[in-house]
């Protein structure tokens, strides 16, 4: 997983892929902020809590309870070089990037899906116990 922009969705799905070995959180992309005030939001939640792991800045990169996550700062999400850092899912949640023309830009990147986390005008929305069901993998 890799996960653009630091926002709530960030910092739930990061803390939760700490706890849990399903979901390996390997890039982050923030174009607003620094690596260090990164890891300051995510160590210090106001809503959740103070994040019971480690976490350091080495470079540009996160590390979360010994596990290195590239952080990039890129406005552009083509730019994004996705695929070095073995990302798979690109979870787009800047609330810039919804439609489905915009959120491709992470395919070029090498993501190959994209899971955008605010409404969209034009890509198919699923609600976790309400219509979960009916996604599809060939979606696009």
């Amino acid at each position: 997983f890799s996960v653009p922009e630091a926002d709530r969705p960030r910092q739930q799905l990061t803390a939760h892929s700490v706890e849990h070995d399903d979901v390996n959180i390997v890039a982050v992309n923030d174009p607003f902020i620094e690596p260090h005030y990164a890891a300051y939001m995510l160590k210090y939640d106001s809503t959740h809590g103070q994040f019971k792991g480690d976490i350091e800045v080495k470079g540009n990169d996160l590390i979360v309870n010994g596990k290195t996550v590239r952080f990039y700062m890129e406005r552009d999400p083509g730019n994004i070089p996705w695929a070095e850092t073995g990302a798979y899912y690109v979870v787009e949640s800047t609330g810039v990037f919804t439609t489905t023309e915009k959120a491709k830009a992470h395919l070029k990147g090498g993501a190959k899906k994209v899971v955008i986390s605010a409404p969209s005008a034009d890509a198919p929305m699923f609600v976790m116990g309400v219509n979960n069901e009916t996604y599809k993998s060939d979606i696009e």
